[in-house]
């Protein structure tokens, strides 16, 4: 028994900078709670983690900005 071919369907419509917006404030939001709520040492890489998801974050900004979405 062979398949029918079916058109592929048209890609989805999304709106990527308010995604990678929405990201990038989540990360800054669990970093500033860190910052003043301090881990105990032996977490303190948890402020690393939320850092480099921001920078991450304004990083995907930039491009799906250049990109023209």
């Amino acid at each position: 028994m062979t398949q029918q071919w079916r058109p592929d369907p048209e890609p989805i419509k999304t709106n990527d900078t308010a995604t990678v917006a929405v990201g990038t404030a989540l990360w800054a939001i669990a970093l500033v709670a860190l910052l003043i709520f301090r881990p105990a040492p032996e977490h303190s890489w948890w402020i690393w983690t939320c850092l480099t998801g921001v920078g991450f974050g304004f990083l995907g900004l930039w491009i799906v900005q250049r990109r023209g979405d």
